[in-house]
């Protein structure tokens, strides 16, 4: 893969997560995903129409990007999301792999941010 690709790939990743929150999921995956592709969400049944579902069901209130890391076909975005005003949020990252220019895998891992939490230098 040529390294112009990255760039690419880091902006559809975070774009694909902002239009999800923004509640045009549909979009968000007829522009970014190949959806015979596979996510590895353990709270959803297999395959992207099903996480897509989910993800159109269950939108997220705000997603403020933090970092963006390329590797190759990969593209981790490390965010702070939240589903309501009134919650401290969840620190994710969501692991993409790229076929081309089409998402063909996902992962995502989140801790759920205390309200007072002990350590000053915070989650991001």
């Amino acid at each position: 893969m040529s390294d112009n690709a990255t760039p690419s790939r880091k902006e559809a990743a975070v774009q694909f997560l902002r239009l999800v929150v923004s509640g045009r999921t549909n979009e968000a995956y007829e522009r970014y995903v190949d959806v015979g592709g596979r996510h590895h969400n353990p709270y959803f049944p297999a395959g992207f129409p099903a996480l897509r579902q989910a993800m159109a069901d269950h939108p997220a209130w705000r997603l403020e990007v933090k970092h963006v890391l390329a590797d190759n076909d990969l593209v981790a975005v490390h965010s702070h999301v939240l589903m309501s005003p009134d919650e401290p949020g969840t620190a994710v990252v969501h692991l993409f792999r790229f076929g081309k220019d089409r998402i063909i895998e996902m992962w995502d891992v989140g801790a759920a941010l205390p309200a007072d939490s002990p350590n000053a230098d915070g989650p991001f």
